[in-house]
């Protein structure tokens, strides 16, 4: 079964692991299978789910809205995260993909989403990337009037840096959950930048998205002395997979990161959260470490 964890000081209780729908569209799930796949991850403990307004070309809230009409008991059982502040050509009126946070575009974002998802509130809304045009204040404005409307219980960000995140904070009266980031043995930057310092500093957990590089930790041939020494320690420590020793790299870190898992096949899932049971010694961590970045600590 998955841990559950507390995201922030003032934060909600998600799963440890989350279920990440970006690729919904992708599984060519009927509305009937989705439910069968949502029940499965929930008798897991998988009780968080991501989404974004803009995954699918816009398709994958409704698609997962469809799931839930027809299964509308499986809302109690979740938390649903979800984003906005992208814009992207899959809608004619963006003749270029761009970023918008002004107050108006989240509140009608997060209004959208609501009816997309076919539920009456979010349990969380991230602004999905840093905007060089974000007004704090704007952006306060409408996570305040969606917090006292009922409409989102809690907020954060997503790949924001460490004074992104402290501005849009200082002009806010409630702690933001979380800010979610792209960790994975083939994306290490976050690990010293100081942004997984600051979330430790504030106990605030992170989302990891792309924990597995996006298939790149599969297919890049470049990635080969990683997978080689990931497959020695799954040796060692007995894992079935080598994505199950990436996940518990990940979950290794004192920021207690929430791995966001993006497969639709329930096997990959549950074999997934098997990782929660395996346990990295430092010098098995780093040697994983090194075989990413191809050099060792200074």
């Amino acid at each position: 079964m998955v841990q559950r964890i507390t995201m922030a000081p003032q934060g909600p209780e998600f799963s440890r692991f989350v279920m990440g729908y970006w690729r919904l569209m992708d599984w060519k799930m009927s509305a009937q299978q989705l439910v069968s796949f949502i029940e499965a991850h929930l008798e897991l403990g998988i009780t968080t789910v991501d989404h974004a307004d803009i995954y699918g070309g816009y398709q994958c809230e409704a698609a997962f809205g469809e799931a839930l009409k027809l299964a509308p008991h499986l809302r109690e059982q979740m938390e649903i995260v979800s984003k906005c502040g992208i814009a992207i050509t899959a809608r004619p009126e963006n003749t270029l993909g761009h970023y918008i946070t002004d107050s108006d575009h989240i509140i009608r974002s997060a209004e959208q989403s609501l009816k997309n998802l076919a539920t009456d509130r979010l349990d969380l809304l991230l602004i999905h990337r840093p905007d060089p045009l974000m007004d704090a204040d704007d952006v306060a404005e409408a996570f305040l009037a969606l917090h006292q409307s009922g409409k989102v219980r809690h907020f954060g960000v997503s790949n924001f840096t460490p004074r992104q995140f402290t501005l849009l904070q200082s002009r806010l009266p409630f702690t933001l959950t979380t800010n979610q980031v792209e960790i994975s043995p083939v994306h290490q930057p976050l690990l010293l930048d100081g942004t997984l310092d600051q979330l430790q500093q504030l106990r605030i957990r992170p989302m990891a998205w792309s924990c597995l590089g996006g298939g790149r930790l599969f297919n890049d041939e470049s990635f080969r002395p990683l997978r080689d020494e990931l497959k020695t320690v799954a040796q060692e420590v007995g894992a079935d997979s080598i994505e199950q020793v990436v996940y518990a790299w990940i979950l290794r870190l004192p920021s207690q990161p929430l791995p966001i898992i993006g497969s639709g096949k329930i096997e990959r899932v549950r074999s997934a959260i098997a990782a929660q049971q395996l346990q990295l010694t430092r010098q098995q961590w780093f040697r994983i470490r090194k075989a990413a970045l191809g050099y060792d600590v200074p």
